[in-house]
């Protein structure tokens, strides 16, 4: 076994060895956890493998791995504990701490489990986001280490609100004959609804309030049966693995495919259950600490979202909360002539429109253009950090030292008070 698969395997070994009771060493005493420590084991390795040498070895990028795999098992744990069709609510999935399948820095993801042929009703209350949709889908990544699409999408701003800003709404196989209220079809190979809530700006609009029930089932949940929580425990490792490993080497199938510091059309919809009406485009980065790249695009005449992000090598979301390294359509500024510019780099270039790469000298680049009149992908060109400033129109918004600082402080209060969880 190779060093670093050595280091990391060690870890990870010596946090899952245990004292435990004699009568367990042959895993008599709870098999299914035994099962389920086992099947973590060789993650690691695993995902190692998937990387290329230059970040196999880097014992930085190996504890990051170590992150990841974290990441994922804190998302599938908080869905084996509470994920039930029968009994169903909006639990987390993608976030800054279940950093997994590279969450957009402006969108909560929650996701509801359901059962197949089930009828449920969503009420709550309103928000003011432009974006605000519901995906059916079956099964998952994390299910089939494989891709997703999307069954369907339904918008909560479409439904009808009473005078308090109430929705309420009916998902079933068939409509009811007698009612009358919000309906949408329910598919019935549907196994999960994910809602995303997409905020542009984050200080004035706010998110909708959601619950979800099934109503064709008693409303009392019974204490799980013994078989159904060692069954969920069971499963826990897959889909571990499949959720850690699943896009883990996406950015270095970019920089094969030869798209370092330039950008290529990224077909999420279809694949990767996308947004509908979205379209994304990313590429891979690789900048010295003195360089920077400038990213240049027409702007739509009309558009309901767009933005730019970072990921690292190995396809986590640049921290946006403690970092200026996320961008949206309230929060850039467009030149005069009707072009965006971004600049992306370790060194703030005195600009507002920065991406900072936060101590990543690579990873990918990102963007989405949602419900726009047009979908350029931009240029990029590599250029020092210290002539951006020249290479930029004159009406380019400066930004200070001390006016970045406020910035980053303002943005990680914003999002911190908006509900995740």
């Amino acid at each position: 076994m190779a060093k670093s698969k050595k280091v990391v395997v060690g870890a990870v070994a010596a946090a899952l060895s245990t004292t435990a009771p004699a009568a367990d060493q042959d895993g008599t005493l709870i098999p299914a956890w035994n099962s389920f420590v086992d099947g973590l084991r060789d993650l690691a390795p695993r995902m190692l493998d998937k990387l290329p040498e230059r970040l196999r070895d880097d014992p930085q990028v190996q504890q990051e791995i170590g992150r990841l795999m974290l990441e994922a098992l804190a998302a599938r744990t908080i869905e084996t504990i509470s994920a039930d069709g029968d009994h169903p609510q909006f639990l987390p999935t993608l976030n800054l701490t279940l950093n997994v399948f590279q969450p957009n820095a402006d969108t909560t993801y929650r996701t509801a489990n359901i059962t197949a042929g089930g009828t449920y009703r969503l009420r709550g209350r309103a928000g003011s986001l432009r974006i605000s949709k519901i995906g059916q889908f079956g099964p998952t990544p994390s299910d089939t280490g494989g891709g997703v699409h999307a069954i369907a999408y339904h918008d909560l701003n479409t439904l009808k609100i009473d005078k308090k800003g109430r929705f309420d709404v009916l998902l079933s196989a068939t409509k009811p004959a007698d009612y009358k209220g919000d309906w949408w079809r329910l598919d019935p190979n549907a196994t999960s609804l994910l809602i995303r809530q997409v905020a542009s700006d984050w200080t004035k609009e706010r998110d909708p309030a959601l619950s979800i029930e099934r109503l064709d089932k008693p409303p009392v949940r019974y204490r799980p049966a013994a078989a159904d929580l060692e069954k969920r425990l069971r499963r826990l490792a897959t889909i571990t693995g499949n959720t850690a490993g699943f896009l883990a080497d996406h950015v270095e199938g970019l920089r094969k495919e030869g798209y370092i510091n330039k950008l290529k059309v990224f077909d999420v919809v279809t694949n990767l259950g996308g947004l509908f009406g979205q379209f994304y485009y990313e590429g891979a980065y690789d900048l010295k600490p003195d360089e920077a790249l400038i990213i240049e695009s027409d702007y739509p005449k009309t558009c309901s979202y767009a933005s730019l992000i970072l990921t690292n090598d190995i396809y986590e979301t640049t921290d946006w909360y403690n970092n200026h390294s996320s961008l949206n359509d309230s929060q850039w500024h467009v030149n005069k002539d009707g072009k965006l510019r971004v600049v992306v780099s370790a060194k703030d270039p005195g600009v507002a429109n920065w991406l900072d790469t936060a101590g990543y000298p690579s990873g990918a680049v990102q963007g989405r253009w949602t419900e726009c009149s047009s979908n350029p992908v931009p240029s990029v060109r590599k250029v020092a950090v210290t002539d951006v400033a020249k290479l930029l129109p004159p009406d380019t918004r400066k930004v200070t030292v001390s006016e970045r600082d406020q910035l980053i402080r303002d943005r990680r209060a914003d999002l911190q008070q908006r509900p995740l969880w």
